[in-house]
């Protein structure tokens, strides 16, 4: 079959997810490039990163349009990730952040609370509750203001940043969901309140009822030493989530992606 220029000129762009770990990922979905919660330095404080660099990956991808950040937590905001980024691409953060971020970073900033949105040429990101406990005191709340967000065109994809199981899902999945991109580990042998285990995270499935998933926020950041690779509290939250999803949700198919791998969605 040929097909026309102008035929080919009205094609949606493929969506494409591209996974460098932990909660970092690109999104390309209808033309417009989306990055999350980007950490590309191959360190965070002590812990050490596990596959490829952070920045040999970014520079093999297309530069961002959006960047989207989850909360500001130090494996989620990365200072010189940010500063190393394009100017010119807005950051969207949540409500009542800016503030703490203004002086930080070059990107002009989009405050977005639960609910509100944000639209770029097909896309739509709409902010989404998130449930990401409470360690600093009040005088530091901005630090501990977490939210999600679920990314609107040709297929809809939700990412939640760091959360923990909670009712309102059911709300974010109701008018269908493409791909929802869940949490299921850390870095350490246990997770704190606030966080989703592979448990939780395929309990989590039919609240959202996406088509695919596929589990982040593991097997990416370890203590020093190779010897925490081998461990199962690093090594198997993404097969665990897998396991039980197929059991528990199995109108789910989960897809494991490793550091550097990319999901192409259909």
């Amino acid at each position: 079959m040929v097909v026309s220029s102008q035929a080919m000129s009205r094609m949606p762009s493929p969506t494409r997810v591209h996974y460098l770990g932990h909660a970092t990922l690109l999104i390309e979905l209808d033309g417009l490039r989306i990055l999350t919660d980007p950490v590309l330095g191959d360190r965070v404080l002590h812990l050490r990163r596990r596959g490829p660099s952070g920045w040999a990956w970014y520079a093999r991808q297309p530069a961002p349009d959006l960047i989207l950040l989850s909360h500001l937590h130090l494996d989620h905001l990365h200072l010189p990730s940010l500063q190393a980024l394009p100017p010119t691409a807005p950051l969207v953060v949540p409500q009542g952040t800016a503030g703490w971020l203004r002086y930080l970073v070059s990107q002009p900033l989009i405050e977005l609370a639960p609910g509100e949105s944000l639209r770029r040429g097909g896309v739509t990101v709409v902010a989404t509750p998130a449930r990401h406990g409470s360690r600093w005191g009040r005088w530091l709340n901005a630090l501990d203001v977490a939210q999600g967000y679920r990314i609107e065109g040709t297929h809809t994809i939700y990412f939640p940043g760091d959360t923990d199981l909670f009712p309102e899902m059911a709300a974010i999945g109701a008018d269908g969901l493409d791909l929802a991109l869940l949490p299921v580990g850390g870095w350490g042998p246990t997770l704190g309140p606030g966080h989703l285990d592979p448990q939780r995270a395929a309990l989590a499935l039919n609240l959202l009822r996406p088509r695919l998933a596929v589990p982040i926020h593991w097997a990416t950041f370890r203590l020093p030493g190779k010897w925490w690779e081998t461990r199962p509290a690093f090594s198997q939250p993404g097969p665990e989530f897998r396991r039980l999803a197929a059991q528990w949700a199995p109108q789910t198919t989960v897809h494991l992606l490793a550091p550097g791998e990319s999901l192409h969605i259909v």
